[in-house]
């Protein structure tokens, strides 16, 4: 299973806010058994909204986005999704019931009522956080973009969502620059091919080294790369 996350927001682009979901999905994602394999950060434009999400929720199993659903007048992601999928956009009265019960009287502005507003046939998704639901609609899971929400978000969604096979993933770290064992990782990615092998330099105790990450489905073929991996580097400094 294989999962997309776009990640709407001016904000973002600009620099005024650092994203903090990306890490988050991915690893949530990867103990069900979803792998996150495609991310893009996009601006708050209709059409660029439009576009992407179409494009990816006919080549991902999932796709999640963060962010533009809240009350202000730059939030067009509710609006954007209704027409990637060429439904109207109305006041979901699942939605409406919860706000209505949250806020008290006077306090339902129409600003709020903003959030109330989904596409036709959306199913709701959870707000634990501040009740404001997101929703979906087929394979595409509509989040806020602030972090303790969209997580709380994420409970909500899993009932949606089918496990995959887990990513399982070993390391080790060797004291010597990657290009002396680059060779070596070369003919082991060659001999295992569902295994997927990355490298990546660090500085740890004054020294310098290369930490090497095996990932993969398979426990056996894992296991048989993580041994062979070692018994090849034993003459290096190593850390398991």
């Amino acid at each position: 299973m294989k999962a997309s996350l776009i990640i709407i927001g001016n904000e973002i682009l600009s620099g005024r806010t650092q994203d903090k979901n990306l890490s988050y999905l991915a690893n949530w994602l990867n103990e069900i058994g979803i792998q996150l394999t495609e991310v893009r950060v996009i601006r708050d434009e209709e059409d660029v909204i439009i576009e992407t999400v179409n494009h990816l929720r006919k080549t991902y199993d999932y796709v999640f986005t963060t962010g533009g659903i809240g009350p202000t007048h730059d939030d067009i992601t509710s609006e954007s999704i209704a027409k990637a999928f060429s439904v109207d956009l109305e006041i979901n009265q699942g939605a409406l019931s919860i706000l209505k019960e949250y806020y008290k009287d006077g306090e339902l502005t129409e600003a709020r009522m903003k959030m109330t507003k989904m596409p036709v046939g959306s199913e709701l998704i959870e707000n634990p956080v501040s009740r404001a639901p997101g929703f979906k609609m087929d394979n595409v899971f509509v989040l806020a973009g602030i972090p303790g929400i969209m997580q709380g978000m994420l409970e909500g969604a899993r009932q949606f969502l089918k496990k995959g096979d887990v990513v399982k993933s070993k390391s080790v770290d060797i004291f010597t620059p990657e290009s002396n064992v680059a060779e070596i990782l070369t003919n082991l990615q060659a001999k295992y091919g569902s295994v997927e092998i990355g490298s990546y330099p660090f500085s740890k105790e004054n020294r310098f080294g290369t930490s090497i990450v095996m990932r993969s489905t398979s426990d056996d073929q894992l296991s048989k790369c993580d041994t062979e991996l070692k018994g090849l580097v034993k003459n290096y400094d190593t850390k398991y």
